[in-house]
């Protein structure tokens, strides 16, 4: 991978993690158009997703490392124990749809769909505090993750956000949830995925392909810190409609591109 590939990429994964349009989805399309397709590529993308969630990390600190409240980490334990599970056993299937941006863009256009209709179908939040957040509650919005899991190109924001404010969470606590969450997914992903590559092909993790990893998680980690402010302010005023629409337009484009060979 060029480093000019991995800094479009990485830009690419910063700016769509957080927004319920699939970075995922970017991501495999973008490496589709720049022929970048190999074993490494597909680490690459796993890898920078922990870079930029570590920007939630960051902003909410003083969430993460308050120890007196351990509620907080039992919530999200429970949470990820869904993904945590079917990935483990559907990794080959998640490893297969990734390598088919025609499948990836498809569920892109369906998704946008969806979210014209979320913010009617979800009017009468009841929780705005991470306190009130049950334990079962959490459990199935970590369901509702796994959805993500199954069709790359739905988005996991987008998944875990639908699936708070279905348990009646507001807009803003949903959205951190969902951040929240994406934590310990993406860190058990990164390390799952890196062992496995050091495990079936070692020589990938060669200095220079370490150096790529590095600089893609510090853009994607930067670029992260300023989308995910963006992105809270611009759903609690505006909601999902506007996502939906974009995501329309660039699956009905993506999958024009596709049928006239124009990208492969």
């Amino acid at each position: 991978m060029s480093t000019l590939h991995a800094i479009i990429i990485a830009i690419i994964e910063g700016l769509t993690e957080f927004l319920p349009i699939s970075s995922t989805g970017h991501m495999a399309i973008a490496s589709a158009i720049m022929h970048e397709n190999g074993d490494f590529a597909r680490l690459f993308e796993i890898v920078i997703q922990f870079g930029a969630i570590l920007s939630v990390v960051v902003l909410y600190w003083r969430k993460f490392f308050d120890f007196k409240k351990i509620s907080f980490y039992i919530k999200l334990f429970i949470a990820i124990i869904p993904a945590l599970a079917f990935g483990a056993l559907f990794k080959k299937h998640i490893d297969a749809m990734l390598e088919k941006p025609m499948i990836i863009a498809l569920i892109m256009l369906l998704g946008g769909v969806v979210l014209l209709f979320v913010d009617k179908w979800f009017q009468k939040p009841a929780i705005d505090k991470e306190e009130e957040i049950t334990n079962k509650k959490a459990f199935i919005v970590g369901c509702y993750q796994v959805l993500s899991i199954i069709f790359p190109g739905l988005s996991r924001s987008a998944a875990t956000i639908i699936g708070g404010m279905q348990q009646k969470l507001s807009r803003r606590l949903a959205a951190e949830f969902s951040f929240f969450l994406a934590v310990p997914t993406m860190l058990a992903a990164t390390v799952k995925s890196l062992y496995d590559m050091y495990k079936e092909q070692p020589q990938v993790l060669n200095t220079d392909n370490l150096s790529t990893l590095l600089l893609g998680c510090g853009i994607a980690f930067v670029v992260a810190l300023l989308a995910i402010k963006f992105f809270i302010g611009f759903l609690q005023k505006y909601g999902f409609k506007l996502f939906g629409w974009y995501r329309i337009v660039v699956g009905l484009a993506l999958l024009i591109l596709f049928y006239f060979k124009i990208i492969g």
